[in-house]
């Protein structure tokens, strides 16, 4: 091989993706050499914003959420290169469809108690729900855990609804664990949901810690924007786009990493440690040295598919926008998961007096819906938007269809035995982090945490 194509570095991060980007612009603040490699012909991974005719869309994720603080300290890290936007006072108000009409999910105590959305016995029972038993299995599905201190009604017309939104998913598959750790540590530590959430609010926050509003974010300009700056921020000079079958090998105590380049030439990287960032179902060709029986342990990770259609209407005379939007939960039997209405929480979505609305379909149970073609996509699309956005006709003036093969990972079961196998990996071997969204959360949020932490460790 050509000497010319063999280099050294420090560290190298695979995948350009949000993950990637922030591990990369924290190894950069360092000062730390590294090389980034992406496949892909473009940064950002799935975080692609378009602009069309007076339209701005997401081609991946639509929005994220302040989470913690290091999504605060990266935006203020980023501000000369973008701004952040958060939603207006529509992302408040959200609806759930029942008997096939959209009902307010409840903001406080009196809509709570007069909702349609739940029974009356369940809003009774939810008032023993700080003297319930604490649960003593680890492995519990999410749909068990809430029909054991909420009830069936709240399952099925506030935690699916909100799954289905999050994931994707199905309550019976998930595990509250390793997918809503936050609600699982909630009950094991204080008792009760309620009385967690009462507990919380007398906990003292740093000054930073105010600073995690829980508030919906996008970016002026789109969420491209972000990792556009991540972008700017790392250099281009030390990313290498368009690099195809990138295979890691350890040797001695650093690693050999070979790829093909766009040109079709094959080249060498020697480095001191290794970042991946890439999906589960694609470690076994990049980490070829693991054993087939931990790889297995971490590739039986279950994405499922999901559709996303961005529909813009120069003028809108549906149903009022007033909302960030409606989610379908899976008992009403439709063909599509929700609605989120883009252009009444940020502004520039759409022309004056138009609408921009994203639409979801496929998910965990209706798989199949990946495999229609674009002419049937359109047909379910436009008998479910005149139904449930009052549309008299459909005639969107921008119809994109983006579809996703590895949407969303379902952390379920498994997921226990796939944290220790990556865990047991990176203390065999050294300088080896394996990150992504195979663990440590899905969110954009948990993205960029995660995209910290793997940079505070390989130094």
């Amino acid at each position: 091989m050509n000497s010319a194509n063999e280099i050294a570095t420090d560290i190298v991060v695979i995948g350009a993706g949000l993950t990637g980007l922030t591990a990369a612009h924290y190894l950069n603040k360092k000062n730390q050499k590294f090389i980034i490699l992406e496949q892909s012909d473009k940064t950002g991974g799935v975080i692609q914003s378009k602009c069309e005719d007076g339209y701005l869309y997401e081609e991946g994720p639509n929005t994220g959420v302040v989470g913690n603080t290091t999504v605060v300290e990266l935006f203020e890290q980023l501000s000369d290169k973008c701004t952040i936007e958060l939603g207006g006072n529509n992302v408040k108000k959200r609806y759930i469809l029942k008997n096939g009409k959209w009902e307010a999910l409840p903001l406080g105590l009196w809509s709570a108690v007069t909702t349609p959305l739940f029974t009356f016995k369940d809003k009774l029972r939810l008032l023993g729900e700080p003297f319930r038993k604490v649960g003593n299995d680890p492995h519990e599905n999410l749909a068990s855990f809430v029909k054991r201190r909420m009830g069936k009604s709240f399952l099925d017309y506030a935690i699916d609804p909100f799954i289905i939104g999050v994931y994707a998913g199905d309550p019976n598959y998930l595990i509250p664990k390793y997918a809503l750790p936050k609600l699982y540590n909630i009950e094991q530590e204080c008792g009760s949901l309620i009385g967690g959430a009462f507990k919380k609010g007398f906990i003292k926050k740093s000054e930073e810690e105010k600073k995690v509003n829980k508030k919906v974010f996008s970016c002026i300009g789109g969420l491209g924007e972000l990792t556009k700056a991540l972008t700017a921020s790392v250099g281009a000079e030390n990313i290498r786009l368009g690099a195809k079958d990138i295979v890691v090998n350890p040797s001695g105590n650093a690693y050999i990493i070979t790829y093909t380049d766009a040109k079709g030439e094959l080249n060498t990287i020697n480095c001191k440690k290794v970042i991946t960032t890439i999906g589960a179902y694609a470690l076994e060709k990049t980490l070829p040295f693991v054993e087939k029986s931990q790889m297995r342990k971490i590739n039986s990770l279950h994405y499922t598919k999901v559709i996303e259609l961005a529909l813009g209407f120069d003028k809108w005379e549906g149903r009022k926008l007033d909302a960030f939007g409606g989610l379908i939960p899976s008992s009403e039997k439709r063909n599509i998961l929700g609605i989120l209405n883009m252009s009444s929480l940020f502004e520039n979505r759409a022309p004056e007096g138009g609408a921009l609305v994203s639409i979801f379909m496929g998910g965990v149970r209706r798989q199949d819906l990946i495999a229609l073609t674009d002419n049937e996509i359109k047909r379910v699309v436009e008998k479910e938007c005149q139904d449930l956005l009052a549309l008299h006709e459909f005639n969107p003036d921008l119809f994109k269809i983006i579809r996703h093969n590895f949407a969303i990972p379902q952390y379920g079961v498994e997921s226990g035995e796939r944290f220790e196998t990556i865990a047991q990996l990176e203390a065999q071997f050294k300088g080896l982090f394996i990150g992504g969204n195979q663990r440590n959360g899905i969110g954009m949020a948990d993205r960029i945490k995660q995209g910290k932490e793997l940079a505070m460790e390989a130094l």
